[in-house]
């Protein structure tokens, strides 16, 4: 193991996995059902987000009368439904997840999505990469609030000095960065900018083990 790289974490959606595409069907859908319509744009503005401010905003875009759980039913069965045949890893991503668990170098699957959903995506790139695993419902506040991180580094007992974090959100990223990582932003549907200790590349393709010991290296 590097003596500087102690573990790198990842987000799942739009980051590992191609759901953005999913969330998008299914956030229409609840909206269509709910009265009103949805538009790209407002897909971009959720991406990253909680189920809550999801839900939240739905309900305010459309001023249904319709209990905020109830919603929150629509959009975890919509996903579930689809996911059910199973969900494509992105470019790059169970190459990366191989390389890194071989090293011996610790990995974290940190993401915004209920437990339910992420056993879903699990059930179909695998459980086993990951030593530690921290959904939206093992914390009190999710991204862009530095918990989830913060949650994963302690249970791997890990100073976030000494680990990477991949993301494609700038929620993730604000979380991420709150919690002291180095950042490689991953943009999916919404830009993200290079800034200090923060990379940004267009693929996961574009990484290996060898650039991600680099980064922490140099910021070190």
């Amino acid at each position: 193991m590097s003596e500087t790289l102690h573990a790198v974490l990842f987000d799942m959606d739009g980051l590992l996995v191609d759901t953005e595409k999913v969330w998008g069907l299914v956030e229409a859908e609840v909206v269509d059902r709910l009265g009103g319509q949805w538009s790209p744009e407002h897909q971009e503005r959720m991406v990253g987000g909680s189920w809550e401010t999801t839900v939240s905003y739905m309900l305010g875009l459309t001023g249904a009368d319709v209990p905020h759980d109830v919603v929150a039913g629509w959009l975890l069965d919509g996903m579930l439904t689809r996911l059910e045949s199973g969900v494509e890893p992105l470019p790059g991503a169970l190459e990366l997840l191989t390389q890194v668990k071989a090293a011996g170098v610790p990995i974290a699957l940190v993401t915004a999505s209920l437990k339910p959903m992420a056993d879903a995506v699990l059930a179909s790139i695998g459980r086993h990469h990951f030593d530690v695993i921290v959904t939206a419902d093992d914390v009190t506040r999710t991204k862009p609030d530095p918990e989830p991180y913060q949650m994963a580094l302690r249970l791997l007992g890990v100073d976030p000095h000494h680990a990477v974090v991949f993301e494609d959100s700038p929620n993730g990223v604000a979380a991420a960065t709150a919690a002291g990582c180095y950042v490689v932003a991953v943009p999916n549907l919404v830009p993200i900018p290079a800034a200090s200790r923060r990379t940004v590349v267009e693929s996961l393709l574009d990484v290996d083990l060898p650039f991600i010991r680099t980064l922490v290296q140099a910021a070190v």
